[in-house]
């Protein structure tokens, strides 16, 4: 896989079911903005970050061509920006004190996120082919 290929990669927590469901909801949108997806999980992905088989770093990543990252409510806030129905949104979230309060919903809903895929019952991407 080559980050040449696009503008660059969204990567997500594969072991999240949430993440596992939301980015490809999303999938079709981020594909017309001219980026990838893909999971930290990954070979190519762990092999471009140099990434630990257990890794400590959990949030989105968007991943640019030139090594370049945006990690957690970054890079969702870039994301908006780039579809003409969410930028004003993208905008005003990456003003402050907006971007602080972004963070802030951000890192409470990435701790609770297994939580929320168990109540809502969505699988992680990586064992959706077993146990089903």
């Amino acid at each position: 896989m080559s980050l040449l290929q696009s503008k660059g990669w969204v990567l997500y927590d594969g072991m999240c079911g949430f993440c596992s469901w939301w980015i490809p909801f999303w999938e079709k949108t981020i594909k017309r903005t001219g980026y990838g997806i893909a999971m930290l999980q990954d070979k190519w992905v762990r092999e471009e970050l140099k990434l630990p088989g257990e890794l400590e770093n959990r949030d989105i990543i968007l991943l640019f061509p030139d090594g370049r990252k945006l990690i957690g409510a970054d890079a969702y806030i870039f994301g908006m920006k780039t579809v003409w129905w969410s930028a004003p949104f993208g905008y005003l979230l990456s003003i402050p004190p907006f971007s602080q309060i972004t963070w802030l919903f951000y890192k409470l809903f990435n701790r609770n996120r297994f939580l929320v895929s168990k109540v809502c019952r969505l699988k992680p991407m990586i064992n959706r082919n077993s146990h089903s």
